[in-house]
């Protein structure tokens, strides 16, 4: 019963639960002046909580963006560079799929816009303010160009402080973000509530996560047909033995924590090099997150529509999944770790507010155990793609490890 209240899945469903009832109850109090009261305290709370968690987005952002680019690049070599652009590649064509569904399938989803018929939230009690020591691009831009310049300078003590600073940035990540997303997420379903939107949309909410895992097994069926067709292989050897992993993942949504069962998963395939799995798996297990950005890519898209009424623009969208691949590449190893990572993407290009960015937060972590699973079972197709670029080329079975370990 302890390990199922310290789950974050089960925290945050009891977290909405409680919020959704609260905006029910609220308006039926007996004296207008309670209820009044009490649904101004709520959205001072989440207001608060809400600031706090923006001003932590360019600390993320530095945190995880920059000391990765060092890790890799301290490892440069033409393997190395062919792994990342793989991981890349397939994590903003998923990002792309997951687009082109959302421009298609959205559109016809029961998602009422209009906003007849909804209470009106209260103003905050007092506004408090915790400004961002910097805008999430400046961030974006100065983690890459801090990670790169490191890198080139091989500046030891630079490359040893951003490691460090990523540390740190975790634990605010892991001790003082994740404790707090159930109460914000709760304040912010009991804000939404209150209003009318979450009764009116839950049957949208429920079609999305099944498109979702959809959008996932056709991800996948993609990626090992194109791995089966480079390396001249059979990719059913590789997928046929990533059942262990693929349940592993949904239990712990941590790639991290998967990567032990899915090594042994891959080495069980007899079309797997030995050396690329030792090589591949560790590594995409970091930086090949292609279930999660596709994910993340469709909520997005349902999310704006439900709460602003309009699909973002392509070319905002466009971009947006082009950047997302890069943030994707430096998340954290925690639940959420993309969305978390990408916070400032949501916010400073699709211009998500508050409301938008819990729920995004929310719907994302419920699910975001079946996006782990789809990124850990994919990384045995893109082990596969190495399997048949190492062949293709001539390289030896050097025992080349993953950079990661």
């Amino acid at each position: 019963m302890k390990k199922l209240f310290s789950s974050l899945p089960f925290r945050l469903l009891l977290g909405i639960a409680a919020g959704i009832l609260c905006g029910l109850i609220i308006p039926a109090l007996p004296w207008a002046n309670v209820s009044g009261g009490a649904i101004k305290v709520i959205v001072t709370l989440q207001y608060i909580m809400g600031q706090l968690i923006t001003f932590c987005v360019p600390l993320i952002i530095i945190g995880f963006i920059a000391p990765s680019i060092t890790k890799l690049g301290a490892n440069a070599s033409r393997l190395l560079g062919v792994a990342v652009a793989i991981a890349y590649v397939s994590s903003i064509c998923a990002a792309f799929l997951s687009a082109a569904a959302g421009y298609v399938l959205i559109p016809h989803l029961s998602i009422d816009t209009s906003m007849a018929g909804l209470r009106e939230l209260p103003g905050v009690v007092f506004q408090l303010d915790i400004p961002q020591i910097m805008p999430v691009m400046s961030a974006l831009v100065l983690s890459v160009l801090l990670g790169l310049a490191a890198t080139w300078t091989k500046s030891q003590k630079t490359i040893d402080l951003l490691a460090e600073f990523q540390n740190i940035v975790l634990d605010i990540v892991s001790k003082i973000i994740i404790p707090v997303l159930p109460f914000y997420i709760a304040a912010t379903f009991c804000n939404l509530s209150y209003e009318g939107m979450i009764t009116r949309q839950l049957p949208a909410f429920l079609q999305i996560i099944v498109i979702v895992m959809l959008g996932h097994y056709i991800w996948l069926a993609v990626l090992y047909l194109l791995a089966g067709a480079y390396s001249g292989r059979n990719p059913w050897e590789v997928l046929r033995h990533y059942g262990p992993a693929y349940l592993t993942a949904v239990g712990t949504m941590s790639s991290a924590a998967t990567l032990a069962v899915a090594l042994r998963c891959a080495r069980k395939s007899s079309v797997l090099r030995e050396d690329m799995v030792s090589f591949g798996i560790p590594l995409f297990a970091n930086i090949h997150l292609c279930g999660s950005v596709l994910t993340e890519v469709f909520f997005c898209m349902t999310i704006s529509k439900i709460l602003y009424g309009a699909l973002p623009g392509v070319g905002t969208m466009l971009l947006f999944c082009l950047l997302l691949g890069i943030f994707a590449i430096g998340a954290p190893g925690v639940p959420g770790g993309t969305v978390m990572a990408s916070l400032g993407l949501i916010t400073g290009i699709l211009l998500f507010d508050d409301a938008g960015t819990a729920l995004m937060l929310a719907i994302f972590a419920l699910q975001d155990s079946f996006g782990t699973a789809c990124n850990v079972t994919g990384d045995g197709a893109l082990t596969l793609m190495l399997t048949g670029y190492v062949e293709k080329h001539g390289i030896q079975d050097e025992h080349i490890q993953s950079p990661i370990l």
